[in-house]
């Protein structure tokens, strides 16, 4: 466990979601690293699927066929490597 929250704690690759306004205590159990993000709420629904992120689900269907054929660019310094797309 790397830290909790009251009585709930958080694993490696957990998120957790706070109402607004709430006021958190986090407590750290081990070494642990932990990213807060805060904003204003986003205007509309939003789909999410592996590394695609859009306001469309469309989008992300059109997204993963360009991921299949390719028409990402490359990362520089690593233009060998590709990961599959995830099915």
């Amino acid at each position: 466990m790397s830290f909790r929250v009251g009585e709930e704690s958080a694993e490696p690759g957990r998120m957790l979601v706070f109402a607004k306004g709430a006021e958190v205590a986090l407590h750290a159990t081990a070494d642990a690293r932990i990213v807060l993000i805060g904003g204003a709420p986003i205007d509309g629904e939003r789909h999410i699927w592996w590394n695609f992120f859009s306001r469309s689900s469309a989008r992300i269907e059109q997204a993963k066929r360009d991921w299949r054929e390719g028409r990402f660019p490359k990362v520089p310094g690593d233009e060998i490597e590709s990961i599959p797309l995830p099915e």
